[in-house]
């Protein structure tokens, strides 16, 4: 069964806060839903299905559908793939719509890193922090005690690229250019000084190659998406956003057999969501792209067929990212590198930007001509171990 046209965004919202010490992290969940269901149109009432990663507050979905006053949910999913979970469950809320299991789903992310003070640049909300699940992992014995963070695992990943590929540090820090381009015109991006190549390399080295500058920030926040089938998306005032398409992927690091630190999981569920929509990578005018780090985004850019492989590098640099500028442009809100990454978990605002492009509602300035056709995606756990990928396109109707 295929979701091709079957469900649509009808609402989406991103918290403004980026420091939430007077709020709970169920007090952000509720806040972002009410402002997703006013965005779309709709009542808590018309809610029939609950999406949220298991990072939400006590049982997951189970906990948030009571507090929030979800009363007709019939349809739960807290699915959890780090980072790219809200991404994957744009996806199940269309395969649930399609398959007639809820009418109008609610996804929400929320969380306080910033306020709680659980360290820089988890991405994905998956490792350090003494995060009891990495804790009880199965691969937790055999790899905890070499020390790998979510920082230098990163760097591993960034330092093989350069030894296969010749990527250099200068490609890397077009990324964060690109990024910081775009959110000087965010009101509420927490980075929004332009900087340059030379700034990103100037800043303290955090892992090597990686530098400072070449890491996402940590906020305070979250998001929610309303996602609703065709009959009541065409009863609701707003612009539709259809999904066209959607894939997911696990990668591991299969025991360190045949390891290849240079792809993503994005090889496999880019080509499936792209197959799904029947459409190819020229086709897109506007990619949100997970920015937990620079090289993150130039791997998977590579691996959703955007350029060949190892061509990354030439392929970001000289501003091609920036909007108006470039010939793909990137997380036009400034992503997590400039902006937001809520909960260390950034999947939720790439879908939620991706919207207001094909809507036409990003900032003018930074506003994607003729947006007809974006995507999403994100990893979610760490690129140089195991982590989750998530696809998603989306088309303006």
């Amino acid at each position: 069964m295929s979701i091709k046209g079957k469900a649509y965004i009808m609402g989406a919202y991103e918290h403004p806060t980026r420091h939430a010490p007077d709020k709970s992290t169920a007090q952000l969940h509720a806040e972002c839903a009410r402002g997703a269901l006013e965005d779309a149109g709709l009542s808590k009432d018309d809610i029939d299905g609950y999406f949220c990663g298991s990072d939400a507050p006590g049982f997951g979905a189970m906990s948030m559908a009571d507090y929030l006053g979800l009363r007709k949910v019939r349809h739960l999913d807290s699915t959890d793939v780090g980072g790219s979970s809200y991404i994957l469950h744009v996806g199940h809320a269309a395969e649930a719509i399609a398959a007639g299991k809820c009418s109008v789903a609610l996804i929400t992310l929320a969380g306080r890193p910033r306020s709680e003070n659980t360290g820089p640049g988890r991405a994905g909300g998956e490792r350090g922090g003494g995060n009891p699940r990495f804790a009880a992992a199965p691969e937790a014995a055999f790899e905890g005690p070499y020390g790998g963070s979510t920082h230098n695992l990163y760097g591993m990943c960034a330092m093989r690229h350069m030894y296969e590929y010749g990527t250099t540090s200068e490609q890397l820090a077009w990324i964060k250019v690109a990024a910081s381009h775009h959110a000087q015109y965010n009101e509420h991006a927490l980075l929004r000084e332009v900087v340059t190549v030379e700034d990103v390399l100037n800043s303290p080295m955090i892992a090597d190659p990686l530098h400072r500058l070449d890491c996402c920030v940590v906020t305070d926040g979250g998001g929610a998406l309303i996602v609703t089938n065709p009959d009541v998306a065409r009863r609701l005032k707003r612009p539709r956003v259809r999904i066209l398409g959607a894939g997911e992927a696990p990668k591991g690091s299969y025991g360190g057999r045949n390891l290849d630190l240079t792809h993503s999981g994005a090889v496999w569920s880019g080509p499936r969501a792209f197959e799904e929509a029947a459409i190819k990578p020229s086709d897109i005018k506007y990619v949100s792209i997970y920015d937990s780090f620079t090289i993150t985004v130039l791997m998977q850019i590579e691996d959703l067929g955007f350029c060949e492989k190892g061509k990354g590098g030439r392929f970001v640099a000289d501003g091609n990212l920036i909007s108006g500028v470039g010939k793909l442009p990137f997380n036009t809100d400034g992503g997590g590198l400039c902006s937001n990454h809520p909960a260390n978990r950034g999947g939720m605002t790439k879908v939620i930007e991706a919207v207001r492009q094909l809507r036409g509602e990003a900032h003018p300035k930074v506003q994607v001509s003729n947006c007809d056709l974006a995507l999403a995606h994100g990893t979610g756990g760490s690129l140089g171990t195991r982590h989750g990928a998530a696809t998603v396109i989306m088309e303006r109707e």
